[in-house]
C-alpha cells in the first residue's frame, strides 16, 4: 500500500515532468515554423544575374545579399554560412562591391527574391544545396 507522504513529492514530479515536456515541444514547434520552406520558389525555370553586391549578410539561417542586376535590386538568398565556408566560399567573397553570378529560382510570391543554388565570385563558383 502506497504511503500518503509520497503522494506530494510525485505530485511535484508529474508537474516537472509535463511542465518540460510542454516547454521543449513548444520550443521545437516554434523553431519548425520559424525555418520556411523552398515550396515557395518556382523551380521550374532556372534565372541567372550577374551584377554587384550592394549590401551582404553573412548570417544564420542563410546568408542573404542584395545584388543590382538587370536594373533592378535583387534579394538572393544563400545557403547557410557553414556549408558557404566548407564549399569554399568565405564571407570576402560576398563584400558590398564585388561582382557575381547567381543562379537560381524566384519567389513566387515576392518577385525580387531568388534562392541561389550556385554563386561564381571570382573564378570559383560554388553549388549552394
Amino acid at each position: 500500500m502506497m504511503s500518503w507522504r509520497i503522494l506530494p513529492k510525485l505530485s511535484a514530479m508529474f508537474f516537472r515532468v509535463c511542465y518540460f515536456s510542454l516547454a521543449s515541444l513548444f520550443l521545437l514547434s516554434s523553431l519548425a515554423v520559424a525555418h520556411h520552406g523552398w515550396s515557395e520558389y518556382d523551380q521550374t525555370k532556372t534565372v541567372k544575374l550577374t551584377g554587384t553586391i550592394t549590401q551582404s549578410g553573412y548570417e544564420h539561417p542563410h546568408g542573404v545579399i542584395k545584388l543590382n542586376a538587370d536594373g533592378k535590386s535583387w534579394t538572393i538568398v544563400l545557403a547557410p554560412p557553414f556549408r558557404m565556408e566548407n564549399r569554399g566560399l568565405s564571407k570576402s567573397d560576398i563584400a558590398n562591391g564585388s561582382q557575381v553570378t547567381v543562379e537560381g529560382y524566384i519567389n513566387r510570391s515576392q518577385p525580387d527574391e531568388l534562392r541561389a543554388e550556385r554563386i561564381t565570385a571570382g573564378s570559383k563558383t560554388v553549388e549552394l544545396r
